[in-house]
């Protein structure tokens, strides 16, 4: 059973590693909860220690959210950045919970993002790169309002990212995922960007290849 003493209620499957494991941590999507991305972890490596997180919000009826999007008649939607970064800063801390909790190797984390928990895995990787290695960004985009200000300062040469978007997705534009590619470029971050004929969701093609790529960094 997980150790639910963390800060994030979280479900786990464990590595075939007793020690050192690299450690997975999924984050799922607006209104989605921790059984959503957890359904790709038995066609993931064994060697990896999986864990999918629940967003700290809870949503009505159901689900969960990283931070609040609104519609009002002025601003249209928008999220709410100070929620966003609370959440950033909640995930980092449970990054080290689960270090000091569970038998991973701390200098090989990967995050594994989808939508909502992208934008949040963008973030969290950019304002505390120490603390990650890899991510998995599906469906997602970098929102500059909750990353650090003197971002273009910072050393990111440890990180490498998989990105990947619908090229006809009806949530988030994939305009704002093709910003991506040029703005990792000029932090001299490493990243390979994918997009695949589909909606706001992930192709069994997206899926094998974000697989590839991650058995590679393992």
């Amino acid at each position: 059973m997980p150790n639910q003493s963390l800060s994030l209620h979280h479900v786990i499957r464990k590595s075939s590693l007793t020690e050192n494991a690299p450690l997975l941590i999924m984050l799922h999507g607006y209104g989605s909860d921790e059984n959503d991305l957890f359904s790709f972890a038995t066609e993931l490596p064994e060697e990896l220690f999986i864990i999918s997180v629940r967003a700290p919000y809870p949503m009505q009826p159901y689900g969960n959210a990283w931070y609040a999007i609104n519609f009002d008649e002025v601003k249209g939607k928008w999220s709410d950045n100070e929620q966003a970064k609370q959440s950033r800063d909640i995930i980092a801390k449970f990054i080290d919970e689960a270090i000091a909790t569970y038998q991973v190797n701390k200098n090989n984390v990967t995050l594994l993002g989808f939508s909502q928990g992208t934008i949040l895995s963008y973030a969290v990787a950019l304002t505390y790169p120490k603390k990650v290695k890899n991510v998995v960004a599906l469906s997602g985009y970098i929102n500059q309002e909750i990353i650090p200000e003197d971002y273009k300062t910072r050393d990111y040469s440890n990180l490498d990212f998989y990105c990947s978007h619908g090229s006809v997705d009806q949530v988030i534009p994939v305009d704002w995922a093709r910003q991506t590619p040029a703005f990792l470029e000029s932090l001299h971050i490493k990243h390979q960007y994918s997009e695949f004929p589909v909606g706001h969701g992930v192709a069994p093609q997206n899926f094998y290849e974000f697989k590839e790529w991650l058995m590679k960094r393992i």
